[in-house]
């Protein structure tokens, strides 16, 4: 028999709730990409979703205080990239606050729209921004698909319990 848990206890600390709870929710990998004046920017986001076939848009949440967001407020296009369970360490190194997650090893292009296009990954996308919704502190963005290609090899990438790792089976 399991124990009952003292629900008067739970449920006070509501931000440490949700991480709790959330940890135990896994979420594909995503890197999303722009491009602003002092070069590309990146960041590893678990909030990705598909909102709408027509027109075909995207949702993402970029944290206010993370260094790519000014230019993810700025830009007029994102790059939306699928990642596949052989990508754990760069999910880590877009994840990596100070980290040069444009340097080696990291292998990408410039992409359509200016977009920093990353190589290797199941699939990408590239988006316009058509709006960013306050959200605590966060943003969410809209974005609508314009081009990307689907057709990368393998299995994709989870996050679960704070750590990265594929599907089992």
């Amino acid at each position: 028999m399991t124990a009952t848990p003292d629900l008067a206890r739970l449920g006070t600390d509501t931000p440490g709730l949700l991480r709790s709870v959330f940890r135990r929710h896994a979420a594909g990998v995503a890197v999303i990409t722009a491009s602003g004046g002092a070069g590309p920017v990146g960041f590893t986001a678990t909030s990705l979703t598909s909102v709408s076939a027509a027109p075909p848009l995207v949702s993402f949440g970029v944290g206010t205080g993370s260094s790519s967001w000014p230019v993810v407020e700025e830009t007029g296009h994102v790059g939306v990239h699928i990642l596949g369970e052989h990508q754990q360490e760069l999910a880590a190194t877009f994840a990596r606050s100070g980290a040069d997650r444009f340097g080696p090893p990291t292998a990408w292009r410039e992409g359509p729209e200016g977009v920093p296009v990353l190589d290797g990954v199941l699939a990408w996308l590239v988006c316009r921004v058509v709006a960013r919704i306050p959200a605590g502190d966060h943003r969410l963005v809209l974005a609508e698909v314009l081009r990307g290609d689907p057709t990368g090899d393998g299995r994709p990438l989870l996050y679960h319990q704070g750590r990265f790792g594929g599907l089992s089976g």
